[in-house]
């Protein structure tokens, strides 16, 4: 076997030839409707496609057990072979195996294998695009319902079946391999590291709904910053309401016992027998009239503390208690949001630590 850099060497010259053998008519093209719209600048070769991470082969890193439960270098291999002669058999026509090499010169025996993803364009060329091709091989979205995404790609569903695929041909050769997925990257991910990832992606999320909450606060503290200006608009409002009543109460409370008194009296002349018609006439009038007296009475009376509770000394004066009672009732209510503030941090330096041991 070659050593690592000859391997290295042949690998590249490999996936050279296979990206200007597949994607050359596509490069071609490309160069082509480039040139007929007037943008040269944006041609591409195949070696371009080749070493751009959205067009490069993908590398996967197969492994069965680890440095203290392995199997035979020689079982694995032919577990290997078992498994992309399946791989080719079902996605052949859209993902390329182009090389892999197995390990055994490090602490378990493992395969990198390269692979490319592509499928045709509307122009009928051949060229590198993951997702149309995973497409192509009527592989759905892991939540169908949901809008694709990071999480919620096609490419996701095809990991998972590759790895479904390599645990039924282990399972053949008696080999039982945990159904568990760890999700990483290119590297391989211990699982503690998957538990911390997730539950950074967790505390992510929750700051993100943390700091919306916390604008939405600060949009409400910018409308009442000045508190001063905010109580007094308060102890404005509630002032005049409260000078609308205390008129009207006045006014009501001025004539009603006083007016009532006197139509009882003018009901009673009425029903009197000993009192003769022209004098109830007499009666009803004049009485009518200390009633009109009394209803104006009343009016000017209301009118005159109205006034009184108008004048602007007086009413500074009176809307003092009314202010003080919201500055306070503000206050109050700042320390209770700090101390909410101060319980949700601690809440979160908590899950930190704890995700941190």
């Amino acid at each position: 076997m070659r050593n690592n850099v000859e391997l290295a060497v042949h690998f590249e010259e490999a996936e050279r030839l296979f990206y200007l053998q597949h994607y050359g008519d596509y490069c071609f093209g490309q160069h082509e409707r480039n040139r007929r719209n007037g943008h040269p600048e944006r041609n591409r070769e195949t070696d371009d496609l080749r070493l751009d991470k959205r067009t490069c082969p993908e590398e996967s890193i197969i492994q069965i057990g680890n440095m203290d439960n392995q199997i035979p270098a020689e079982l694995f291999f032919k577990i290997a072979l078992e498994y992309f002669k399946e791989f080719n058999e079902r996605f052949g026509e859209y993902v390329h195996i182009i090389d892999w090499a197995l390990h055994v010169d490090e602490s378990t025996p493992h395969i990198h294998e390269r692979h490319v993803f592509d499928c045709e364009n509307q122009y009928g060329e051949i060229m590198p695009q993951q997702e149309k091709a995973l497409e192509k091989l009527n592989i759905d979205l892991p939540f169908p319902n949901k809008a694709p995404g990071k999480h919620n790609n096609r490419k996701m569903k095809f990991d998972s079946i590759c790895r479904c695929i390599l645990i039924d041909v282990a399972k053949r050769y008696g080999i039982d391999i945990a159904e568990e997925p760890i999700y990483g990257g290119r590297e391989y991910l211990e699982k503690q590291d998957y538990i911390r990832q997730k539950l950074n992606a967790d505390i992510a999320e929750q700051n993100i709904k943390l700091k919306k909450k916390e604008s939405e606060l600060e949009e409400i503290t910018l409308k009442i910053s000045d508190a001063e200006k905010f109580a007094d608009d308060v102890a404005e409002v509630a002032y005049e309401k409260a000078v609308e009543v205390v008129t009207e109460k006045v006014r009501e409370e001025t004539r009603s016992e006083d007016i009532k008194a006197i139509e009882d009296y003018n009901a009673f002349v009425k029903k009197s027998t000993k009192v003769t018609e022209q004098n109830k006439k007499i009666a009803d009038n004049l009485l009518g009239i200390v009633v009109n007296k009394l209803k104006g009475l009343s009016a000017k009376i209301a009118e005159k503390i109205s006034k009184v509770l108008s004048d602007p000394e007086q009413k500074s004066e009176l809307k003092k208690p009314i202010k003080t009672s919201v500055l306070a009732r503000l206050e109050e209510n700042k320390k209770k949001a700090a101390e909410l503030n101060a319980q949700r941090q601690q809440k979160q330096n908590h899950i930190h630590h704890g995700m941190e041991r």
